[in-house]
């Protein structure tokens, strides 16, 4: 296969044209550094000379061949004597795939669709620098925070009094990223009194959750000791849909303690609670007593031109509210948090402190500094997810066109319909083709959904462009196979 080449002139194009701040040489290699991780330059490809690269960006030829001599030495490029620099990723001590995410492990030819999490953003190493020098000012201290930094959770109140939901510094509570935060909820509110549950022996551990959720938040739900009562989504010709009505009938005959719902841009299937429908989640919630936990991690992401809807946390005072800048920034910057309801703000600390004493330091600042720039990230994020969601969404109506697909307004993943139940046998055939998925029924709390399968678009453009042909000749493979599926179980995927 020959070794695609990035033009100059292209290449000038996807770094910008500056302004090239002081020292320039270190400017240009971050720009190049940040646009070969996130997948803009593609792996492999030969760069243009640092002559040409001098020509297109108006630096000089000193300047580019200083830029990539760093380059090279931060293993971002390759130079060969006669055949120039080409793309490479640094290597990475124990590689970059952790096992807990991802089991069977992957290899650089494969491309992963287990995962929902973004590349960072390019200003995220100026914003580890910028932190950094902030760092002393906490060194005198022990170092635990267990509510949170205070500059961060008065950027994340502001952030829901300006949606609408008034809220006080001190109801926030930083967390290590979104799960974190809804295992700490869900630990407080099973731990009530007998008499604090719905009238039922063994109600006040049984915690409402949609059907398909997240395979993650499955498990952390059992960890903690719930008993899970599964709502399925109604699936219907313009996508899923929450029917209250057969929510409230759910909640009437289980009584549950606690429910954790996904109402913003669900994962993994990407629909959005209306808004005419969100008062009456609300009433059907506090008529029966049940406290949710509304995870709010992809709420930023809505892809399509969209009023703002009522955040969960104004409807249902007493409800808890978490979120991430995971999946806005960098799925490394485990910072999360939760919104907590006056009233339960002691208990819900009290409870953390049994799982751990509070996020790092450094992290807290790193996505302080973030938060500072948020609008501008979040719409670049935006820009970057709506085309690649039409990318793929393109790829798989022209290679698989018996699939039923409906291209969701807003998260990070499509939610794909099978003409029959093998997605089991889908995730296994892929591995054959370079692919790596995970399969309908991690997504189901009590069983099922072998008809579906979740594919993230958070993936380079690069990859993203060669799902279809692999995905269509897995599929080929899987109607083939003895149907040997996943026991429905949750595994590790994020």
């Amino acid at each position: 296969m020959s070794t695609p080449v990035v033009g100059a002139k292209r290449f000038a194009g996807i770094i910008g044209d500056g302004p090239w701040k002081s020292p320039a040489f270190e400017t240009l290699a971050a720009a190049v550094a940040a646009a070969i991780t996130d997948g803009r330059i593609p792996v492999g490809a030969r760069m243009p000379s640092e002559r040409e690269l001098a020509v297109a960006t108006g630096l000089s030829r000193t300047t580019t061949g200083r830029a990539y001599a760093q380059l090279r030495d931060q293993e971002y490029i390759l130079t060969r004597r006669g055949s120039g620099s080409v793309v490479q990723l640094p290597s990475v001590p124990g590689g970059r795939i952790d096992h807990l995410l991802s089991p069977a492990g992957a290899d650089e030819t494969e491309i992963d669709l287990t995962c929902t999490a973004p590349v960072a953003v390019p200003d995220i190493l100026g914003a580890y620098e910028r932190a950094l020098s902030k760092l002393g000012a906490y060194l005198p201290g022990t170092g635990y925070y267990p509510s949170g930094l205070p500059v961060l959770r008065e950027l994340i109140a502001d952030r829901y009094s300006r949606r609408g939901a008034p809220t006080d510094p001190d109801q926030i509570l930083i967390t290590s990223g979104s799960l974190g935060g809804a295992a700490i909820a869900v630990r407080a509110l099973l731990d009530v009194e007998p008499h604090e549950a719905n009238g039922r022996a063994g109600s006040s551990k049984r915690v409402l959750i949609e059907s398909p959720t997240y395979p993650n938040a499955i498990a952390t739900l059992e960890g903690a000791g719930a008993a899970l009562v599964s709502y399925p989504l109604e699936f219907r010709a313009e996508g899923h849909h929450w029917d209250i009505d057969a929510m409230e009938q759910l909640i009437r005959q289980t009584h549950p303690r606690s429910a954790y719902l996904i109402p913003d841009y669900h994962n993994p299937t990407g629909s959005l609670l209306p808004e005419s429908q969100r008062p009456d989640l609300a009433r059907a919630l506090q008529g029966h007593g049940v406290v949710p936990v509304i995870d709010e991690s992809l709420v930023e992401l809505g892809l399509d031109e969209a009023t703002p809807l009522t955040p969960m946390a104004a409807l249902i005072p007493d409800s808890v509210t978490v979120g991430s800048v995971s999946k806005i920034f960098w799925g490394g910057v485990r910072i999360g948090w939760m919104r907590v309801p006056r009233r339960r703000v002691d208990h819900v600390a009290a409870s953390r402190l049994g799982l751990d004493l509070g996020a790092p330091v450094l992290e807290q600042l790193v996505a302080a500094e973030l938060m500072g720039e948020h609008d501008t990230i979040v719409a670049d994020c935006r820009t970057r997810l709506r085309a690649a969601r039409d990318l793929l969404a393109a790829q798989i109506m022209d290679w698989l066109p018996e699939w039923k697909l409906i291209v969701p307004s807003g998260g990070m993943a499509l939610w794909a319909e099978l003409p029959e139940a093998r997605s089991g046998v889908l995730s296994i055939a892929a591995r054959k083709h370079g692919l790596r998925l995970v399969a309908g029924p991690n997504f189901a709390p009590a069983g099922g959904l072998d008809r579906w399968i979740r594919l993230p678009y958070t993936v380079a453009e690069t990859e993203l462009a060669q799902v279809g042909p692999r995905l269509a000749a897995a599929w080929e493979d899987a109607k083939s196979m003895t149907r040997r599926g996943p026991t429905g179980r949750a595994r590790i995927v994020a």
